[in-house]
């Protein structure tokens, strides 16, 4: 090996590269298997993340088990057992292989599971997984006055449930979020425009926000308390005009076709807010994530969505680089006590390190204890009846680690991942969004 070939454990920056969804090859099952066995081989001679998601156990179970104990003794049919468990976290590719590109086995085992599911699909997808995907269609229909107060009664309703479990494949106790009736983005939120634009170094001062689906139709008071912190440190704001899902549902089911259709129409809207000099924020991490790495892989040549992508930005993120030009205020009156904070994996994914703990910590008497494991929600993955109890399991060590500190507060980026480790804690914690939580400090 000669000095400038990577090596295991480089001190490189992990590369990643542009997915090529619109190859024909990408989608030749021959050429996707020879793909899986190579790095599933490789997978198999290290096993650094076994304590990850459930892709990971399925695979050497499936080797350990297999006549040669090797992975050419596994069934290639037996490979999409290992896709199905893959929700694209990311956390295998960032935080423990060590053969990520620019190392010269060029492993990235979420885009490559991105790819065998893009092919699987072309087989076929449920009902189940298509309804629970379409996140604008389901808002839609069920974030009405009645409607909403319907479905949310009949997903606390133990027979609704388990018919539901039966029929659809919901799990019968899986945490199912609410809807609202008053939806974020049907509610009087004007443009505020009341002081002074001040820019920083970095920032414009000007931010539209990015509702998201989750918190337009589930949890408006996110998208609520986001506005008025911001407002509140002097930060111009507005809604994003024209919006739909971002797209990642449709991605984690391999649905690349539905990607750029959702592509097609947010993009345009966001780029000319970018031209009038807003910066864009999104209060979920699954969907900056979406625009700010998985976009710009699948459209590496395309100006707007890189121009969306240099424009966006994490909340936290975006707080603490106002706050840094003297642009934040800390006129807190209340405390927060001792938070227990889980960190979204894909906020950790964006590598902008742990903004939302440092922000909340500066609240005076405010105590952050961050748990850094994946809650094993994903969205769907935890609510289907076939793994719900591997999602519930995934969980299990931030459960855990909740328990023991009984805080006075819990909370997570992923509002869905929150509201899942919460369903299983036995201290029954506070939970609110970050958020909400500087509004309640700043009491605004």
């Amino acid at each position: 090996m000669t000095e400038s070939t990577p090596r295991e454990g480089s001190l490189e920056a992990p590369t990643r590269h542009r997915i090529d969804w619109k190859n024909p090859e990408f989608y030749d099952q021959s050429s996707l298997f020879k793909e899986l066995e190579r790095v599933f081989d490789i997978c198999h001679g290290c096993r650094r993340c076994f304590n990850l998601c459930n892709a990971f156990p399925t695979l050497f179970d499936l080797v350990d088990e297999s006549d040669t104990m090797e992975v050419d003794g596994v069934s290639k049919r037996d490979y999409w057992n290992v896709v199905d468990h893959c929700y694209l976290c990311d956390m295998c590719y960032m935080t423990k292989c060590p053969y990520v590109p620019p190392h010269e086995w060029n492993v990235d085992f979420p885009h490559l599971m991105l790819r065998a599911k893009a092919v699987k699909r072309t087989t076929g997808t449920s009902f189940r997984d298509r309804v629970l995907s379409s996140t604008d269609s389901c808002g839609n229909i069920c974030a009405r006055p009645a409607i909403a107060q319907t479905v949310n009664f009949a997903n606390k309703n133990n027979t609704f449930r388990k018919a539901l479990h039966h029929v659809f494949g919901v799990h019968a106790e899986a945490k199912l979020p609410a809807y609202n009736e008053r939806p974020l983005r049907k509610r009087d939120i004007a443009e505020e425009s009341g002081h002074n634009v001040t820019a920083g170094r970095s920032t414009s001062g000007k931010v539209a926000l990015f509702t998201t689906c989750y918190g337009n139709y589930n949890d408006p008071t996110i998208g609520e308390d986001l506005l008025k912190v911001f407002q509140h440190n002097g930060i111009r704001t507005t809604i994003v005009g024209d919006e739909c899902c971002c797209g990642m549902p449709k991605l984690e089911l391999g649905d690349l076709e539905s990607v750029d259709s959702a592509k097609k129409l947010n993009i345009p809207a966001l780029a000319r807010l970018v031209d009038e000099g807003w910066d864009i924020i999104g209060p979920i991490p699954s969907c900056v994530l979406m625009f700010k790495q998985e976009l710009p892989l699948m459209y590496p040549d395309d100006a707007e969505v890189l121009k969306v992508r240099d424009a966006f930005y994490d909340p936290y993120e975006y707080l603490i680089s106002r706050h840094k030009d003297g642009l934040v205020l800390t006129d807190f009156k209340n405390k927060l006590g001792t938070i227990a904070y889980q960190v979204a994996c894909h906020q950790r994914v964006q590598n902008i390190g742990l903004k939302t703990r440092d922000v909340l910590e500066w609240v005076p008497e405010t105590k952050v204890i961050v748990i850094e494991r994946c809650s094993g929600h994903d969205g769907t993955y935890a609510v289907k009846k076939e793994f719900h109890k591997l999602a519930a399991k995934i969980a299990g060590p931030v459960v855990k680690r909740l328990d023991g500190v009984a805080p006075d507060y819990f909370t997570s980026d992923c509002v869905m991942a929150a509201e899942h480790i919460a369903n299983f804690s036995s201290t029954t914690p506070k939970t609110h969004n970050p958020m909400t939580l500087l509004r309640i400090a700043y009491g605004i």
